[in-house]
């Protein structure tokens, strides 16, 4: 169960009971308080990405000022109040302590504190070398090794969860490494050449390293579909986050529908800590049907492909459905949480057969790359036709295209964490060969040990994707009056009316419709907008088919940015990326 002790916040006046050291999200959605950001009078948003990334849970805190309510943890006698509008000045925000940037210049800057991340600082501090490691969250462990918030332990359901003991031993071993772990630093500024900066408690810090090592994992993508914006839909990870990290279900029945195998162990992870799974809906077709890749995941990773096995067998001893080739149609309100309309998926669209009432529905349908870091520097990317994502281009050692900048784990294309852990003993070793005189022979067996784990990590992801492959949806489910752009309300007919009228580039849609301008920077919509003026123009999704990337990375204060960047009069000059189309600027 969650901690012990309770504490009182005042939400829209209404005193909310939840769990010390939950965050906002997680204690509102425990007492069954969804809506937290007011687009109008009628309509309210709630958390959707659970990390940080959508920005749809900001709310308005006292003394604090706008703040995400899935980063910030309750506080006893926190006075929160819905963000009216995403763009609107906080009244009565709190002033921040007037403080002068810092600087630092380590050898080797890791950004991520995931398992790629944690690993590859691990092993270079290890060796001597001086690393700093950046995290955005208040413990490392990114999302495959989420770790507990709640001080005190975990979930009882989750006493003797595999990642979450592995998760451990691995930030235990990274911050015994001597490596600097500084959580709570969101990284905003990505310059050329290897000029970073990052805001940690209102003070910017400017990092020049040596080598640069971006493991920023991925987000999960959103599929736009008619009530998607509605609060109690979330994402698989989200609800994951809440009970990993909080030790609270995200609401007593829930509805887990999408593609991938993580929804099938979030669904067996909720239904162990108490929830009631409605059923799980899947648009891949059933196991029985792919033995190929059932044999080939057998192959490279028996331990692994029998977790999977087990997980399945849980869920019917369980009694929960799992539908395949089944999807999720359309979510509406009703009196006291959810209905759900789910179908038979024919590869296009799903068929809606029946109405399932739920608190909760939570969507998987994949991974999107955390690279808009990588894309600022000017690292070279390619369109992924198989996954439908930018990847970005590496050598065998996990350097990209920029000397120095190395990418590793989910941010380069989705390969899993124990991929993710292998790339960053290679990386580090890459590095350390520029850095020491001569290779420590330690390191030196772990990488060839870590290229040989890692060629069959890759092969039992490929054959798992194959297990999972369906048809890759961007626009096919909405209807003309779904919310495709979320922070700007941009709908599905608006999108096709600038197309129609001749708006057939990412830049023209945007000047029309605004899509792309809100506080989530595109990350959920351009994908889709993407796709919908490739079909349309005839032309391959390409590196420059997507808006340019810009600082701030991550929406910031302006105070903020101006505090971090002096008047030295020497300027910071952004990394060329490439010729972008001149609308597109």
């Amino acid at each position: 169960m969650a901690a012990d002790q309770r504490i009182e916040i005042d939400f829209e006046g209404e005193t909310i009971a939840c769990s010390s050291g939950v965050s906002l999200a997680a204690g509102l959605a425990a007492a069954g308080t969804y809506g937290l950001r007011a687009v109008d009078e009628t309509e309210r948003r709630g958390v959707f990405c659970g990390i940080g990334v959508c920005q749809e849970c900001v709310v308005d805190v006292e003394g604090l000022g706008r703040v995400r309510a899935c980063m910030t943890r309750a506080e006893p006698g926190m006075r929160v109040r819905r963000a009216v509008r995403l763009t609107r000045a906080v009244d009565g925000a709190a002033e921040r302590e007037d403080v002068q940037p810092r600087e630092t210049a380590p050898d080797v800057l890791v950004i991520g504190g995931g398992a790629a991340g944690l690993t590859a600082a691990a092993t270079l501090a290890e060796h001597g070398v001086d690393v700093v490691l950046l995290d955005e969250r208040s413990r490392p462990g990114g999302q495959y090794y989420k770790q507990p918030f709640i001080d005190g332990g975990v979930h009882a359901s989750l006493a003797r969860d595999r990642q979450v003991h592995e998760g451990g031993e691995l930030v235990r071993r990274a911050r015994a490494s001597g490596a600097s772990i500084v959580e709570g630093a969101e990284v905003w500024g990505a310059f050329a050449p290897g000029e970073f900066i990052a805001l940690r408690d209102g003070a910017s810090t400017t990092v020049r390293p040596r080598y640069t090592i971006v493991a920023t994992g991925a987000c999960e993508r959103g599929l736009p579909l008619p009530g998607w914006t509605l609060p109690g839909v979330m994402t698989a990870g989200a609800a994951q986050t809440m009970l990993k990290s909080y030790a609270e279900i995200p609401g007593k029945r829930v509805l887990v529908a999408g593609n991938g195998p993580l929804n099938l162990q979030i669904a067996e992870e909720l239904n162990r800590a108490g929830a009631e799974v409605a059923a799980v809906t899947e648009l891949a077709p059933s196991f029985l049907k792919r033995p190929g890749a059932a044999f080939a995941m057998l192959k490279h990773d028996p331990a692994l492909s029998m977790r999977g096995v087990r997980t399945l067998m849980n869920l019917k001893s369980a009694g929960i459905r799992v539908e395949f080739e089944y999807g999720l149609a359309r979510v509406r309100q009703r009196d006291g949480g959810l209905r759900a309309d789910i179908g038979r998926f024919d590869g296009r669209r799903v068929a809606s057969d029946e109405s399932v009432d739920v608190d909760v529905v939570c969507t998987g349908f994949g991974f999107l790359p955390n690279n808009e870091i990588l894309r600022n520097l000017g690292c070279e990317h390619r369109f992924d036709e198989t996954r439908g994502q930018m990847t970005v281009v590496r050598s065998d050692d996990c350097e990209t295209s920029v000397p120095g900048i190395f990418a590793i784990g989910d941010c380069t294309g989705l390969g899993g964490a124990p991929a993710a852990c292998e790339e960053g003993v290679i990386a580090a070793a890459a590095i350390g060969r520029s850095l020491m005189d001569t290779l420590p022979a330690g390191l030196s067996a772990a990488e060839q040990e870590a290229r040989q784990r890692l060629r069959r990590h890759r092969g039992f992801q490929a054959a798992l994707w194959r297990m999972f492959a369906a048809p890759r949806l961007q626009s096919e489910l909405a209807d003309d009056d779904t919310v495709v752009c979320r922070c700007e309300s941009v709908r599905l007919a608006d999108i096709h009316a600038a197309m129609k009228a001749g708006d057939l580039s990412m830049g023209a849609i945007k000047r029309r419709t605004r899509l792309g301008m809100g506080a989530c920077q595109a990350r959920y919509c351009a994908p889709v907008a993407a796709s919908m003026l490739a079909e349309a123009s005839g032309e391959a999704v390409g590196e420059f088919s997507y808006f340019a990337p810009r600082v701030p990375i991550k929406p910031i204060r302006i105070a903020d940015i101006a505090g971090a960047c002096p008047n030295t009069g020497e300027p910071i000059e952004m990394a060329a990326l490439g010729k972008p189309r001149s609308e597109d600027r």
